[in-house]
């Protein structure tokens, strides 16, 4: 079966051009099928402040109000997508920019309004890849932003996180598939304030073992609870690090398995 990797980066990659050209460059050169799914909160947020539009954050998630959900489509589906997509073309990558309503590739539901009312969020309900497929044979390069649809004419803010992770697992019917999260550390650490202290592998019931004893806390539990459901779901395997493990194995990230 043909593997395909589902790679996933953030506003530590996004927020920095540098570091933004070199992880398209590196990228770039991953042979066979490749997605790409990116974030953005941050520019969004500056953004939002330069409109004068309240950011408003419930445990570190965004609340989507009407003048948000038009900031964020601007942001994510516009100038990051696109300056992805024209990075990637200048790297020899077919690129093609996509979020959930184009092609009808990820549908969601607004999230419930209790209880927290997150506004125009969206949890994801369904994937379709016959699309994405047909351009991956075509030697094209999907790029997701973290927007969704609901078949009803409204855009939904979809964490990127699970974005990732629903595409991986939609594409584990017909590849053997790879999912990375790219951030801004080398991995899962052991110990927060110490960079070398990376747990290179983590099971299921080590995970369970690490959130008991709190060194997996907070933010770091909604990530990984997202990897677990995928690798329970049709992934292989999920890689947590540096955007270096994409390219050497051998570089020290965190590798989750069941």
């Amino acid at each position: 079966m043909e593997t395909i990797k589902i790679v996933k980066i953030g506003g530590n990659i996004i927020n920095n051009n540098e570091a933004l050209d070199s992880f398209i460059a590196n990228f770039s050169k991953i042979t066979g099928p490749k997605v790409l799914v990116h974030g953005g909160g941050k520019l969004a947020s500056e953004l939002a402040k330069k409109m004068e539009v309240p950011v408003k954050m419930i445990d570190g998630r965004r609340v989507t109000d009407e003048a948000t959900l038009d900031i964020i489509t601007m942001v994510y589906a516009g100038k990051i997508n696109k300056n992805i997509v024209a990075k990637l073309q200048a790297n020899k990558v077919n690129a093609l920019g996509f979020t959930g309503a184009d092609a009808q590739t990820i549908v969601s539901v607004k999230r419930p309004s209790k209880p927290i009312d997150f506004g125009y969020a969206g949890d994801i309900v369904k994937v379709n890849t016959s699309t994405l497929e047909l351009l991956l044979n075509n030697g094209i390069t999907p790029v997701f932003c973290a927007i969704t649809h609901d078949i009803e004419g409204n855009l939904l803010n979809t964490n990127a996180d699970t974005i990732a992770s629903e595409l991986a697992i939609a594409f584990g019917q017909n590849y053997s598939t790879e999912l990375y999260y790219c951030f801004e550390k080398d991995g899962v650490l052991r110990n927060i304030d110490n960079p070398d202290s990376v747990i290179e592998e983590i099971d299921l019931n080590t995970y369970q073992a690490l959130k008991s004893e709190q060194v997996i806390f907070e933010g770091m539990i909604p990530k990984l609870d997202n990897c677990f459901h995928a690798l329970k779901n049709n992934v292989y395997q999920v890689h947590i690090g540096k955007t270096d493990m994409l390219f050497n194995q051998q570089t020290k990230h965190t590798l989750l398995q069941l």
